[in-house]
C-alpha cells in the first residue's frame, strides 16, 4: 500500500493529512504528487471527487515549507484560479487544513464580497491566493494586486472556466505571470478547446489521468424515471420523504427554477435552500452551512454548484431537470459517493428531455436504468400525455399558458399542479 510518506512529502504535511483522516493516497494523488514535487508542469485529467485538490495542494505546500519567505506585498507566491466562489472557498479551506503545521498564509478573493476588503487583504500579501478570475482582474485594474511574484499557477476545473466564459479573463491574467513558473492544470474533461488552452500554458507537462473523460463514479447507483413536467413537484416531494435520504442535492437548469422548487417543497412541508448566481455571498454561505451541518437536508442548485459544493454525506443527487449539456451530468452526480461512500443519482425525465438523456448515455457509454413511478403515483394515461408538457412549453412564449385545443386528455389535477409551479 502506498502512503503519503512514500510520496516524499514533508512530515508536517503528512501529519496534517493524517489529522484529516487521509492515510492512503488516491490514484490521482499517487500519479500527480511526484511530478509536482519535481517542479514539472502538470496536466491532470480527473473527475470530481477523486482527491484532486490534495494532489496539487500537498506538493505546493511542501515547496513553500522548504523555501519559506515573507509573502510579497500586493502579491502571492501561489495563485489558484477556480471558476466559482464555492470552489474557491473550499480549495482555500483545504490548503489551510493541509498546511496547518506550517507558518503560511492563505487568502481568497471572489465576487459577492466588498472589494475594499480584498484590497486591504492583498496589501499585506499572501503565500497562497485562491481567486475567481473576475475579481482578480478587478484587483489588478485597481493596482491593488500584482502577479510578478507568482511561483506556481494552478488552473482548477479548467473546462468549467471555459463553460462559464472565463477564457477572455484567462487570456488577460496569464500573460501577467512570470514566464519562469510551474503550472498545474486540472480538468474533468478534455475537449479540443481545453487541450489547446493547456498547450499554450504548459511547458513539457507530465500528463496524468485516472479515469477516461466523462465517466461516472462506479459507486453511484444511477436511475431515471419518465414523468410529466407537471408531475415533477409531487414526485420530488414524495421522493424526499424516503427515510434513506440523508442529504439530497437537487439540480435545476435555471436560477428561477431553483427558487420555484424551494417554494414548492416548502408548500409540501419540506425545508430546502437554494444556491445559485443570483444569491448574495452571505446567502450562499448560509445555505451551504445549513446543508453541511444537516440542519437543512435538501439543497437546490444550478450547475454553478456542480463542482463547487464539496459536502460530505450527500446520499442522493436528484436531477429535477436533466442538463442539456451532457458533461454537466457527470459533474452533478459526482457530488455523491465521495470518499469511498456509496451514492444514488436519480433523474426526472420529461418528454422533451429524453434527447438529453440519450446524449448523456452516449457520452458516458452507460445505459441508465429506468425505474417505475412509485406505487400509487398518478402516471400518464398514455405516452402522448408525456409529450404534452413539452408542446405546451414550446408554445408558451407566443401563445401564453392557456390550454390548446386538440391536446390529449390529462388528469384533472395535472394543469393545477403545472400552474402552481409558475414560470422561470
Amino acid at each position: 500500500m502506498t502512503t503519503f510518506s512514500d510520496l516524499a512529502l514533508a512530515a508536517p504535511i503528512v501529519e496534517a493529512l493524517a489529522a484529516k483522516g487521509y492515510t492512503e493516497p488516491t490514484p490521482i494523488q499517487i500519479q500527480a504528487i511526484p511530478h509536482a514535487l519535481a517542479g514539472r508542469d502538470l496536466l491532470g485529467i480527473a473527475q470530481t471527487g477523486t482527491g484532486k485538490t490534495a494532489a496539487f495542494a500537498a506538493p505546493i505546500l511542501d515547496r513553500l515549507g522548504k523555501k519559506p519567505g515573507h509573502p510579497p506585498r500586493k502579491s502571492t507566491r501561489v495563485l489558484v484560479l477556480a471558476p466559482t466562489r464555492e470552489l474557491a472557498g473550499q480549495i482555500a479551506t483545504s490548503f489551510r487544513a493541509y498546511g496547518q503545521f506550517l507558518r503560511l498564509t492563505v487568502a481568497t478573493v471572489f465576487g459577492g464580497v466588498p472589494i475594499n476588503r480584498h484590497i486591504r487583504q492583498m496589501e499585506r500579501g499572501t503565500d497562497v491566493l485562491v481567486a475567481t478570475p473576475g475579481r482578480l482582474i478587478d484587483l489588478i485594474d485597481r493596482r491593488a494586486m500584482t502577479l510578478d511574484h507568482v511561483e506556481v499557477l494552478v488552473l482548477d476545473e479548467a473546462d468549467q472556466m471555459l463553460d462559464l466564459g472565463f477564457i477572455h479573463a484567462l487570456r488577460r491574467i496569464v500573460p501577467l505571470l512570470p514566464r519562469r513558473r510551474q503550472t498545474l492544470f486540472f480538468s474533468a474533461t478534455m475537449p479540443a478547446a481545453i487541450a489547446e488552452l493547456a498547450g499554450s500554458y504548459l511547458t513539457d507537462p507530465a500528463r496524468v489521468a485516472v479515469t477516461p473523460a466523462a465517466t461516472t463514479v462506479d459507486r453511484i447507483e444511477q436511475t431515471a424515471v419518465f414523468v410529466d413536467q407537471g408531475q415533477k413537484p409531487a414526485l420530488l416531494a414524495l421522493t424526499l420523504r424516503e427515510p434513506s435520504i440523508d442529504r439530497a442535492l437537487v439540480f435545476t437548469r435555471t436560477k428561477h427554477g431553483a427558487d420555484r422548487v424551494v417554494r414548492q417543497l416548502g408548500t409540501a412541508g419540506i425545508e430546502a435552500a437554494a444556491i445559485h448566481g443570483n444569491k448574495s455571498q452571505p446567502q450562499r454561505e448560509r445555505a451551504l452551512a445549513a446543508f453541511r451541518s444537516g440542519h437543512c437536508r435538501v439543497l437546490v442548485a444550478t450547475d454553478i454548484a456542480a463542482r463547487g459544493v464539496d459536502v460530505p454525506g450527500v446520499s442522493h443527487v436528484i436531477n429535477y431537470e436533466i442538463p442539456n449539456v451532457p458533461e454537466q451530468y457527470v459533474h452533478r452526480i459526482g457530488r455523491t459517493a465521495r470518499a469511498g461512500a456509496d451514492g444514488v443519482a436519480l433523474s426526472f425525465v420529461a418528454g422533451d428531455e429524453r434527447p438529453f438523456l440519450r446524449d448523456i448515455e452516449k457520452l458516458t457509454r452507460q445505459t441508465i436504468r429506468m425505474a417505475e413511478l412509485p406505487e400509487g403515483f398518478a402516471a400518464p394515461s398514455a405516452p402522448a400525455a408525456a409529450e404534452a408538457p413539452a408542446r405546451t412549453k414550446r408554445h408558451r412564449p407566443s401563445r401564453g399558458p392557456k390550454p390548446g385545443a386538440g391536446q390529449s386528455p390529462r388528469p384533472a389535477s395535472a394543469p393545477r399542479r403545472r400552474r402552481s409551479g409558475g414560470h422561470g
